[in-house]
């Protein structure tokens, strides 16, 4: 069930909101995980015997554990729950690439080495990762294991952050899930960040969607070097704003329900280097993967080439964390490699440069990676990438797919609404704006009722949207 479909929006929320506000308190943890769990089941199916699966397993190894049995429970963890998520990520693809190795080294491959096809469990990443960081924070006392399955459950199969994230850590909510408070005000907020999300994914992503898909499908010499790149910047502000859109989404419905998630997002295409980026972009996703892999690898601490090897590891690592294909391995390395030489004296001269220019850079290389992050394989990418740089297969006089064919008025405007909403601009506008408002009562209060009305006219034009397209995809759902 998407958050952007009509059972979700007319149906499922609106139930779900009635009875949790109805029943006592006490009652919340129970209805919510109920609800999570029939949530994940209306597209999945029996497949939410894997979540549960994958909950029991960190739970028991949690309470292991906390109870003495230190390395059982931690092994428990790690085996259960990576086993898990390489059958249903990985069996396939080690089992294609052995075959593609054997092939391209004319050795014997036996019949019997082949797998059907196994269907990926939606979310399966994001609460492998989330019940791994559970375990690895009990062993290293940082936390208490919780005595309760079902506030545990509960946790991890939460419908507001379970199929795509953000990686929500046990730590961060364990109080909520204990005791938490819902009040009016936090429930508009979370209503407010909800209808953005809404709005930046139906509105945004899914119009950009459409572009870059038609670009990436299209023969590769039926359009030239400028419909290259529109593709790719359509494609960069697509993977934004469905993300983030859907983040926001997960955000609002956490505090509609008294969670405070964390911000997976802050502004990622300004930044002015790689590593700042890295900092903006996926924010749960980047730290997790220094808390739990980088730090404990050595981070820093020791020789340059070793600092080098930890860094590469983490990308490699999120690489493939994001798709079972070398693609995405690709595209890890590909960043990784640039933390690297930025990390050799380029990160510093970038701090120096005139600002623009450090943009520009991050943005060129961010675009150039987005590429094999789009494409299906590792030749498709560079045949994208020569047609970016004016090479390889050129169109016929007669160009199917020139600029001018996309670049419709509707097209245009949210173009230019998507470079300027990608920026803090619009953020830092409405706080100069309130704070001159503070000593105009009158007109803040006007201006405050027209801004509701605007929300609700923003998520009535998304509905229209919705109703009158089914394109509707979310990037981060396969992963």
């Amino acid at each position: 069930m998407l958050f952007s479909s009509a059972i979700f929006l007319f149906l499922f929320l609106p139930f779900f909101l009635l009875v949790y506000y109805l029943l006592p308190k006490r009652w919340h943890n129970a209805f919510l995980f109920a609800a999570s769990l029939c949530f994940y089941a209306w597209g999945e199916g029996p497949v939410v015997l894997v979540l549960l699966l994958s909950a029991l397993i960190n739970y028991i190894a949690g309470r292991l554990i906390e109870q003495g049995h230190r390395r059982a429970g931690l092994w428990l963890s790690l085996a259960g729950s990576l086993s898990l998520l390489f059958y249903y990520k990985y069996a396939n693809f080690f089992v294609d690439s052995v075959r593609s190795l054997a092939d391209a080294f004319a050795l014997p491959v036996p019949a019997s080495l082949a797998l059907t096809h196994i269907a990926l469990p939606i979310g399966i990443s994001f609460y492998t990762f989330q019940g791994i960081s559970y375990t690895l924070d009990i062993y290293w006392g940082r936390i208490r294991a919780n005595r309760s399955f079902l506030d545990y459950g509960t946790y991890v199969a939460m419908f507001p952050h379970q199929i795509a994230g953000p990686i929500v850590r046990y730590a961060d909510i364990a109080p909520e899930l204990a005791d938490r408070t819902t009040t009016i005000e936090k429930f508009g907020i979370g209503a407010e960040r909800f209808i953005l999300g809404l709005a930046k994914k139906v509105l945004l992503a899914n119009t950009f969607a459409s572009l870059a898909d038609t670009i990436f499908n299209a023969p590769i010499d039926s359009y030239p070097t400028a419909t290259a790149w529109l593709g790719i910047v359509a494609y960069s502000l697509q993977i934004y704003f469905d993300f983030s859109g859907y983040s926001d989404m997960a955000i609002g419905l956490g505090k509609m329900v008294g969670f405070d998630f964390k911000e997976n997002f802050n502004y990622p295409y300004i930044a002015r280097s790689i590593q700042d980026f890295w900092r903006r972009w996926h924010i749960s996703l980047s730290s997790w993967f220094r808390d739990y892999v980088y730090i404990p690898l050595g981070g820093n601490r020791g020789s340059q080439l070793r600092t080098y090897r930890n860094l590469l590891i983490v990308f490699f690592v999120t690489g493939l964390w994001h798709g079972a294909s070398w693609n995405f391995i690709i595209w890890g390395l590909y960043h990784g490699l640039f933390l690297l030489i930025e990390r050799a004296g380029l990160g510093k001269r970038l701090e120096r440069i005139w600002p623009p220019i450090a943009h520009a850079y991050t943005l060129i290389v961010v675009l150039v990676g987005w590429v094999f992050f789009r494409v299906e394989t590792l030749p498709e990418a560079i045949h994208f990438l020569q047609k970016m740089l004016g090479l390889g297969l050129q169109p016929s006089a007669a160009v199917a797919y020139p600029p001018a064919y996309f670049l419709t008025d509707e097209l245009v405007v949210s173009l230019l609404l998507g470079l300027v909403l990608a920026t803090p601009i619009y953020p830092s506008f409405q706080r100069g704006s309130n704070r001159w408002l503070a000593r105009l009562v009158p007109v803040r209060l006007l201006l405050n009722s027209a801004y509701v009305v605007g929300l609700f006219s923003l998520f009535v034009l998304a509905v229209m949207y919705l109703a009158a397209d089914t394109y509707n995809p979310f990037i981060y759902f396969r992963f």
